[in-house]
């Protein structure tokens, strides 16, 4: 009963890139991978600025380093995780063992609330700076444009890292578990042949069975 289960029947199958792009899981860890990339990217390249009468640059969000180092540190984890469970999907057929494929399963489960929650927690803190940045730090207003960026795909990351229930897409690579008894069901009642002594060879006619 258990050869169904997180689709260990499907296991071994060949492996099919146009189905595995069109997955809308793959879709939506392709589109973390993308936001996380607008996130920490736009953090670098412009989240750092000066006055006029400075040298040395600060993070444009209140200038509270804190705020540009974690929207870079979880952008660039994000990246990287990103990239691990795409590999994980697609190599996912491959795998035979239950226990494995529910291993697989429960972590992915476990990372996608982790990351939403971060991805909450930066939303979250980089809106609060971003508003109490004050204009006289920051009079020509550079870097403003990024600085909305990074705010805006980080509040959409959080939706795109929420889990999928797999059951909801019978192509995604994490199968459902099929009941074995079920499927017997939806087939219909067993009905048992009638005994090879039914007939009658000399005959050739049907004999009535005795109950």
């Amino acid at each position: 009963m258990d050869g169904g289960a997180f689709g260990a029947g499907k296991a071994g199958g060949a492996f099919d890139p146009q189905a595995f792009i069109r997955q809308p899981q793959t879709l939506l860890r392709l589109l973390s991978w993308v936001f996380s990339i607008v996130v920490f990217g736009s953090i670098v390249n412009e989240g750092y600025v000066n006055r006029a009468d400075e040298t040395q640059e600060h993070c444009i969000f209140n200038r509270n380093r804190n705020a540009c180092n974690y929207g870079i540190t979880v952008g660039v984890l994000a990246f990287l995780s990103c990239l691990l469970y795409l590999a994980l999907d697609a190599y996912f057929p491959q795998i035979s063992s239950v226990k494995d494929r529910k291993k697989a399963v429960l972590s992915d489960i476990g990372v996608s609330a982790f990351w939403a929650f971060l991805w909450f927690v930066g939303f979250c803190f980089l809106t609060n700076q971003w508003q109490a940045s004050k204009k006289e730090d920051n009079p020509m207003n550079e870097g403003g444009d990024a600085a909305r960026a990074a705010i805006t795909f980080s509040f959409f990351s959080i939706f795109t890292w929420d889990y999928m229930d797999p059951s909801q897409d019978s192509g995604m690579p994490y199968a459902p578990y099929t009941n074995e008894e079920d499927a017997t069901d939806a087939v219909g009642t067993y009905q048992q042949p009638p005994p090879a002594d039914a007939f009658d060879t000399e005959t050739q006619g049907y004999q009535t069975q005795n109950y």
